[in-house]
């Protein structure tokens, strides 16, 4: 595997209406991101993705967008923007941006040119179908709930949406539309950008005919990804954007991949630099919501992470995560009730961040905020979290019910403002905040964890400062991944192994003290979650507490 920048690098997500607001406005700013630069140098930080800041009406936090080549202007200015780019690089920091390129805003020139001539050319840049039989052209549902499409005012025609309404799918099949789109793409990259994550990718490649699919819930409609599962050629699509574009690192959000389909996308010569992995994250998917989603069991999500980095292994790279700002807090989703301490999330950091893959970190992980408590649907913005609250009543929940789903499972979860200090509104902003502060940050911020050395922060701060060490970057960057101890309950433990060191990750998620025997000497303890640093260990076994890892340097026998 030739060998790249960013292979050895360590990434942090920032949802920047949520990050730091320095203009009182009550959302985030790009000048706040600007002020906080040393602070994730100080954690270690080498990639920074932003997730969307271009101009937008925000149906869908700026997943929505109305100009590609704008900065909102709540968030600042594009000189801003340019500052921000030039004071990462004063630091080594390189910064990507989100990629959302399987629709646009119905705000977007190119919508309103197509509604203006249903049968023009900027038709033709989405999908405009005419009903049948005064129905839809076909029974998708969108995955924020009802119907995938949208009547045309004053038409006989609709417009494809796999999303909102208000985000119009675009027709990658034409090539005019493309090459505005790789214009766009390399217009970013020479202004300094090193990447993007990329938003909803596989969606961009549509069966043309959009055939109906059995339904599979009560309003008569399919999952749109249906669809999306059972077309091919998407690869096609994804090799033109590649050459077409100038290099770049790149991220892609992939769902619905054929299980033969990783070398192609992240191989030596794949679609993307790496795809995140989001194993363990779809065992909470339930079959028709948030509703029926099934309760976390760690077994599942060990053999779940464990496949995938053994698969993983044999072509490339994924991006591991715990969480990020479509998904809850994973210390909330992760951990059982016993764990959710400072030393479980220490605990589950410790695993994602040692695994082999390229660590994203999402703004808040590090001091270990969790989810929010929310007393009523009103305190919710997300649009997703309206739909599953309404589904859920649907089928006979009661409010109480339904509110605790949202709760658990909501994306607003991870997008309460960042928690600064224990002042008013967590430091985030002296006006009203856009969504409310998590009631935690009198307890969980980042001004009261800088202050004691044993805090998630100063320890997320040592376990990155390991991967990264002269020591061991090499092995926990290209040493294989090798599972052990899977028969013992409660253990999620592996070694990153290479020629000359061999490094075994140990940690105990169970409830009762858990033994293991070890296979050979320790020669060096390089991390424990424990307050003394030591750990408890009998001739050749270890003694794992509840909620305990340890990051051991064992005798390398080849």
């Amino acid at each position: 595997m030739g060998k790249k920048w960013w292979h050895d690098k360590v990434a942090y997500q920032i949802y920047p209406k949520s990050f730091l607001d320095t203009n009182g406005d009550g959302i985030g700013d790009l000048r706040g991101i600007i002020s906080k630069l040393d602070y994730l140098k100080k954690l270690g930080i080498d990639i920074i993705w932003l997730s969307p800041i271009y101009k937008s009406p925000f149906v869908d936090q700026g997943y929505d967008i109305a100009d590609y080549y704008a900065i909102a202007e709540e968030f600042g200015t594009m000189e801003e923007f340019d500052e921000l780019l030039a004071e990462a690089k004063k630091r080594d920091m390189h910064i990507i941006m989100d990629l959302v390129i399987n629709h646009c805003s119905d705000k977007h020139e190119w919508f309103q040119k197509a509604l203006a001539d249903p049968d023009g050319a900027f038709a033709d840049y989405f999908y405009f179908r005419k009903g049948k039989n005064g129905n839809p052209p076909s029974n998708y549902r969108s995955y924020f709930g009802g119907s995938c499409w949208e009547k045309v005012p004053g038409t006989d025609k609709y417009y494809f949406h796999m999303f909102a309404k208000e985000q119009p799918d675009l027709n990658w099949e034409n090539p005019k539309l493309r090459q505005e789109l790789y214009k766009m793409i390399n217009w970013w990259l020479e202004k300094g950008l090193s990447g993007f994550r990329i938003d909803a990718i596989i969606n961009i490649k549509k069966d043309l005919n959009f055939p109906d699919f059995a339904p599979d819930g009560k309003d008569g409609l399919a999952s749109c990804w249906k669809m999306v599962e059972s077309v091919d050629g998407v690869g096609e699509l994804l090799e033109d954007l590649k050459k077409s574009t100038f290099d770049a690192f790149t991220v892609g959000e992939v769902f619905n991949m054929k299980p033969d389909e990783l070398p192609e996308f992240i191989g030596e010569t794949g679609h993307f630099s790496t795809i995140f992995d989001f194993s363990a994250h779809t065992l909470t998917d339930g079959k028709h919501g948030w509703y029926d989603a099934p309760k976390l069991e760690f077994a599942k999500w060990r053999a779940a992470i464990i496949q995938a980095q053994l698969e993983t292994q044999k072509y490339g790279f994924k991006a591991n995560i715990i969480e990020n700002h479509d998904e809850p807090r994973g210390a909330s989703r992760f951990l059982p009730s016993y764990a959710q301490t400072p030393d479980g999330i220490k605990m589950l950091g410790t695993i994602s961040l040692l695994l082999r893959g390229i660590p994203f970190i999402y703004q808040g992980q590090e001091i270990g905020m969790r989810n929010a408590k929310w007393n009523s649907m009103e305190e919710f913005d997300d649009i997703s979290t309206k739909d599953q609250y309404h589904t859920a009543r649907e089928v006979g929940l009661s409010d109480q019910e339904a509110l605790e789903v949202c709760s658990r499972m909501s994306r607003d979860n991870a997008r309460t403002p960042m928690q600064w200090t224990s002042g008013e509104n967590g430091g985030f902003t002296k006006g009203t905040p856009w969504l409310k502060v998590n009631p935690l940050f009198k307890d969980v911020n980042v001004e009261a964890q800088e202050q004691h050395p044993d805090s998630v922060l100063n320890y997320y701060r040592k376990l990155v400062a390991l991967r990264k060490s002269d020591e061991l970057k090499e092995v926990f960057t290209y040493g294989e991944f090798l599972p052990e101890y899977e028969n013992v309950d409660g253990v999620m433990a592996f070694y990153r192994k290479d020629e000359s060191k061999c490094i075994l990750v140990a940690a105990n998620f169970g409830k009762d003290a858990a033994t293991i025997k070890l296979k050979s000497e320790i020669e060096k303890v390089w991390l424990s979650n424990r307050i003394d640093g030591t750990v408890d260990c009998e001739k050749d076994s270890l003694n794992l507490r509840s909620c305990e890892v340890v990051v051991l340097e064992l005798e390398n026998h080849k």
